[in-house]
């Protein structure tokens, strides 16, 4: 793990759980006229997605339903969308929205490139296995398919070669990496863009860490200076968010809800994901660091960007300030 740090969540597993009483006060609150979108936030926020999997069980079990079926047919648009993320398990849901970025006219590369870089290689090894087999397609594969030049490059070392361990650890092994970049970069006219993919991509987040100290050491200038200065468009997008999450996971993610809520309109994919998949990991801790960072708490921040049971399931989710 990036940093020294406890990962702190906002929902935990209820303690007080009953799987066959949840499924029953989901289905009265979805039977007959109308929908209780409130009874629906409740149950499933306060479970963790293991309790979320046996609820669903049991209601198939018990009431002979598809619970996941019946939310898909009382709920729509953003609030559908928060509902049906709680109900997959985390690694589905990395997979859905991976497709979902490649599926269709265009590609979404800020959604390959958030979550692709913001994993460990063994996640990203079990990410893929999945992948397959839920689309019929090597994740590998449908990446290169949807990517090109540098950026197809470096997501497909992220994505086929593993990072060394974080036990090996080497300061000397991290001066001799500083000073490759530094004549693969800042030091030469024109830039060695494989340079910096190989090094990157293979070194572990402890490794990485004490390469950032040894090229600030070597230059006088931060590894974030030296990207701005040599690279570009999506391919230092990509590199700056592996930097970023080594440096702190929870502000890679509080700044990305921040520009996710900022200017006109707002980026609801990335809030919901962001917020639902980081809700077991270490939402008090990005909550923490948006506060720190902006000036205001992050539950006040999606409270003035959404709206109806949207905004209220997603403050259930993020908890108290």
């Amino acid at each position: 793990m990036p940093q020294v740090y406890t990962p702190k969540p906002t929902v935990l597993p209820a303690e007080e759980f009953d799987a066959s009483a949840d499924a029953a006060t989901l289905r009265a609150a979805m039977k007959g006229f109308g929908t209780d979108e409130q009874a629906i936030i409740d149950v499933l926020c306060a479970r963790s997605n293991c309790q979320r999997q046996q609820i669903s069980a049991k209601y198939s079990e018990e009431l002979g339903r598809d619970l996941l079926q019946d939310l898909k047919s009382e709920l729509s648009g953003n609030l559908e969308n928060v509902v049906l993320g709680l109900m997959l398990p985390p690694l589905n849901y990395q997979c859905h929205h991976l497709f979902k970025a490649m599926d269709g006219f265009g590609t979404n590369e800020r959604t390959l490139i958030e979550v692709i870089c913001s994993q460990s290689s063994e996640q990203l090894q079990q990410i893929a296995k999945l992948y397959e087999e839920l689309y019929n397609r090597p994740l590998v594969e449908h990446v290169c398919s949807e990517t090109s030049g540098d950026l197809r490059r470096l997501l497909t070392l992220l994505l086929t070669t593993a990072r060394d361990p974080p036990s090996k650890v080497d300061r000397d092994l991290a001066e001799q990496q500083a000073k490759q970049i530094f004549e693969a970069g800042e030091a030469n006219w024109g830039t060695e863009e494989s340079t910096f993919s190989k090094i990157l991509t293979r070194s572990s987040f402890e490794q990485l860490e004490l390469l950032f100290d040894e090229y600030k050491k070597l230059t006088q200038r931060a590894i974030e200076q030296a990207l701005n200065a040599e690279l570009s468009g999506k391919f230092y997008e990509a590199l700056s968010a592996i930097v970023e999450y080594v440096r702190s996971p929870p502000r890679f993610f509080a700044k990305r809800l921040y520009e996710a809520m900022r200017g006109l309109g707002t980026d609801d994919s990335t809030l919901i994901r962001i917020i639902v998949s980081r809700s077991e990991v270490d939402l008090q801790n990005i909550k923490e660091e948006f506060e720190r960072m902006y000036s205001k708490t992050l539950e006040n921040a999606v409270k003035s960007e959404t709206s109806g049971d949207y905004g209220r399931i997603l403050c259930a989710l993020i908890g108290k300030p």
